[in-house]
């Protein structure tokens, strides 16, 4: 389970960048996006977050097949 930031929500201010523990969030084309590789998710991220643009990234659940 690790953390996604929303590009339409973000508003790039780095609030995020600057409580991350293992740095696992950077700036990317004039946005901040996480490194799912480095991300823990602790979620100290989310919690400061002014615009909420960061939650969980849940995959997509998979219908069962028929049989």
């Amino acid at each position: 389970m690790v953390y996604k930031i929303d590009p339409a929500k973000c508003i790039a201010c780095g609030t995020c960048a600057g409580v991350c523990p293992v740095m696992a969030i950077s700036p990317k084309d004039g946005k901040y996006w996480i490194d799912p590789a480095k991300c823990i998710s602790c979620g100290t991220c989310a919690a400061v977050c002014p615009v909420m643009a960061i939650a969980v990234d849940m995959p997509a659940p998979v219908a069962p097949k028929a049989e």
